[in-house]
């Protein structure tokens, strides 16, 4: 596998950078965007089974460690408070615009979480993730050719 591609998937997986990261990164590196796009997107969808894997298996072994539940309690009430009432007027569609919303914090993570948190039923919840996946991934892929083509347009003008 071509290592550009493979961080790109590293990033996409990532719970910070998300796809944010994974398709500027293969775009900037000269993958082809349709790629790009498909690859990230694809490895950032993995999230959905990452989070449920690890709060239902391996979230109540570490809620014995204090320092854990003090952070995880932490987070809780930060997405209560951030996503409350959109989840609750909005249900569906409330997670999936906040999960397509390109920017830090937001995502397949965070909104994977809420599902559980709000406890939306898994295959409405994936169906809500991968839409906002999806289409954020054709938001950022968009910024970064529109960015890139702006950038050569003046880069044009200045010579």
């Amino acid at each position: 596998m071509n290592s550009i591609l493979f961080y790109a998937i590293l990033l996409s997986l990532l719970p910070i950078a998300e796809l944010r990261g994974g398709i500027p990164y293969a775009i900037a590196n000269n993958i082809n965007p349709f790629i790009a796009y498909f690859i990230c997107v694809g490895a950032n969808i993995l999230a959905f089974p990452i989070v449920f894997f690890f709060l239902e298996f391996l979230h109540p072994l570490f809620l014995k460690i204090d320092l854990y539940k003090n952070l995880f309690d932490k987070f809780v009430i930060k997405t209560r408070e951030k996503l409350n009432d959109k989840i609750k007027k909005y249900g569906f569609w409330g997670l999936m615009l906040f999960v397509m919303i390109p920017l830090p914090v937001t995502g397949a993570y965070t909104g994977s979480f809420a599902a559980w948190l709000f406890n939306i039923p898994k295959k409405k919840a994936f169906l809500s993730v991968v839409l906002g996946v999806v289409i954020s991934g054709i938001i950022v892929t968009t910024i970064m050719l529109t960015g890139i083509e702006a950038f050569q347009f003046l880069l044009k003008d200045i010579k």
